[in-house]
């Protein structure tokens, strides 16, 4: 495991040593690995949609040009 050193402002460390049972290092590490995880996820959903965007775009006009002809159908007939 790799170490790594943050800093807090000096009145934050003194709440923080009215908490001795607290494991800071522990909370800081697990908030870390929760946030990475987080962030990957989010990263990997942008990657996916990227990737479908072609498709989407290309069944979005798809499907305007299909209701475009329907409509000009239903007004040639003198439904619309």
């Amino acid at each position: 495991m790799v170490s790594i050193t943050v800093s807090v402002p000096g009145e934050v460390k003194d709440k923080m040593k009215k908490f001795p049972e607290m494991n800071w290092s522990g909370f800081v590490a697990k908030s870390i690995i929760e946030k990475t995880k987080e962030l990957s996820w989010k990263e990997e959903l942008v990657k996916q949609f990227r990737e479908e965007k072609d498709m989407t775009d290309w069944a979005v006009k798809l499907q305007r040009r299909a209701r475009k002809g329907r409509y000009n159908k239903l007004k040639e007939k003198g439904w619309v």
